[in-house]
């Protein structure tokens, strides 16, 4: 139970940096959550700062969940405390406590819970999402439905043995998660407003 009461609050607190905004600030001198999507994420980072700056905040967000896991792992032998560790950096990147509660996603800080829990679960998602997006240019459906993919990948290769029970709590909570967090681009998707990658923000006329 101590080990919990530990790792928990600390990759809470981990999740809750808010690496897109922090980008946004030191590199383009702008609060990313009043322009575009709002979110702290990488996918807005993209469009309000530059790919350089997505990438990095793109590598930052999944590490933050893989050195969740690291620290998890090296605290206590507890599979459960893993799944614990994944969960609660997703929970601080969607609402981080240092920024009023408003984040990101989780697209990639699940993925990042991916790899380092199942490696195979983590491929699964980058070969779905990564082709989809490529191809329709929604980055919203890509990361939709590489989640819930990489998370049906865990589910299963847990359930048979492959990986510990437990893991599947990630499958099903983070899977849950992502897709939820992404209910307004579902709502655009289906109305045929959401924006394609490559669709930069125009700051100026963003903040009027």
């Amino acid at each position: 139970m101590i080990d919990y009461l530990v790792i928990v609050p600390i990759s809470y607190l981990l999740g809750s940096i808010p690496f897109g905004l922090i980008a946004g600030k030191l590199l383009r001198s702008v609060d990313i959550r009043e322009h575009g999507s709002g979110n702290t994420g990488m996918t807005n980072v993209l469009r309000t700062v530059g790919r350089p700056a997505a990438a990095l905040v793109l590598a930052l967000d999944m590490g933050k969940t893989v050195l969740a896991v690291v620290i998890a792992r090296l605290a206590s032998d507890s599979s459960g405390v893993e799944v614990a560790a994944a969960l609660t950096v997703l929970l601080g990147h969607n609402w981080p406590v240092f920024v009023s509660f408003r984040g990101g996603r989780g697209t990639a800080s699940a993925w990042g819970g991916l790899l380092i829990l199942s490696p195979i679960s983590g491929l699964v998602a980058l070969v779905v999402g990564v082709p989809l997006i490529a191809i329709t240019r929604y980055v919203s459906l890509g990361s939709i439905t590489a989640a819930t993919f990489g998370a049906l990948a865990l589910i299963v290769l847990a359930a048979a043995g492959h990986h510990p029970l437990v893991y599947t709590w990630f499958g099903v909570i983070g899977g849950v998660l992502v897709v939820v967090r992404h209910r307004d681009n579902i709502q655009r998707l289906i109305r045929g407003t959401e924006r394609k990658l490559g669709q930069r923000v125009d700051l100026a006329a963003d903040g009027n």
